[in-house]
């Protein structure tokens, strides 16, 4: 049923590595998460997935984000990396993390504050070794350290395949709205997509099609129909949303029907508690009341 390959280094790329797969049904990993709701099951064909990515230390606006999720009656919650870099709480981040989700992945900014970053500007770098030496101190850090370090890069399951970054590339590679263009590399990568993948890490929710689109969530009307053809969604970001908008976001699955959610949560508390830590840049605080 389930089957785990673990590679840590920090330049590997091959979605062979660290991947959990499973065909008979959902993991439910020890330590991430309890089934929230087991009756809705028995009456779907498949579970109510919520499914959200990049929180970044954004507490605010993950315990808005779950608080919502709660009223959607969801059965699964996945996470595909990033839970920590540039905010101000990462310890509790990944703590509502591991007590909430079902699954997780690893993000690149999760690998920097295990390993040495790489490819991270001035900023991003302050941020995570200040991450890093607030997750060494404290009661549970050991606790935490255990739980990043033990984070897949891949989940796969029959039709869906769960990455940080893309299905070549899960931990790093960035996949923009402007890759439409990109023919070659769209192909490529669709090339390894049995049939939907999830990913963020560009924080710009919206839906890449196999004939080379790209849907908003609002073209789509915030839902939109996995049919016909392969795709790729990006579920946007809870803690730093880059798409011109200052709400958190993330995507319901429910069957063939995906679902693009926004949520308030208060910007400005996040915003203050980065003015006042010296290792974190202003900007980090300024670009959330932009979404940029």
């Amino acid at each position: 049923m389930l089957s785990r390959v673990d590679s840590r280094s920090s330049g590997f790329s091959n979605v062979a590595a660290s991947a959990v797969s499973f065909s008979d049904g959902p993991l439910f990993k020890s330590g991430c998460g309890p089934l929230l709701s087991q009756v809705s099951q028995l009456v779907r064909s498949s579970p109510l997935r919520a499914i959200f990515s990049d929180i970044h230390g954004n507490l605010d606006a993950l315990e808005a984000v779950l608080a919502d999720i709660k009223e959607q009656k969801i059965d699964e919650i996945y996470c595909l990396g990033d839970i920590v870099g540039y905010g101000p709480n990462p310890r509790e981040c990944i703590d509502r993390v591991r007590e909430h989700c079902t699954a997780s992945l690893l993000g690149n900014h999760d690998q920097g504050a295990l390993f040495d970053p790489e490819g991270f500007n001035a900023g991003a770098e302050r941020a995570i070794f200040w991450t890093r030496s607030v997750l060494e101190t404290g009661p549970g850090s050991e606790d935490r350290w255990e739980f990043l370090g033990d984070l897949p890069r891949v989940i796969k399951e029959p039709d869906h395949l769960f990455v940080h970054g893309s299905a070549r590339n899960p931990l790093n590679e960035y996949v923009f709205p402007e890759d439409i263009y990109n023919q070659r590399k769209m192909e490529r990568i669709f090339s390894l997509v049995e049939k939907n993948c999830f990913q963020g890490h560009t924080h710009i929710p919206g839906v890449f099609t196999e004939d080379m689109n790209f849907l908003t969530p609002e073209e789509v009307d915030f839902e939109y129909q996995l049919v016909n053809q392969k795709h790729l969604v990006n579920v946007g970001s809870v803690g730093q949303p880059r798409n011109g908008v200052p709400q958190s976001s993330y995507v319901i699955l429910d069957g063939d029907t995906v679902r693009f959610r926004r949520v308030d949560y208060d910007v400005d508390a996040t915003a203050n508690k980065i003015y006042a830590i010296p290792e974190l840049d202003n900007f980090l605080g300024d670009r959330l009341r932009d979404g940029r």
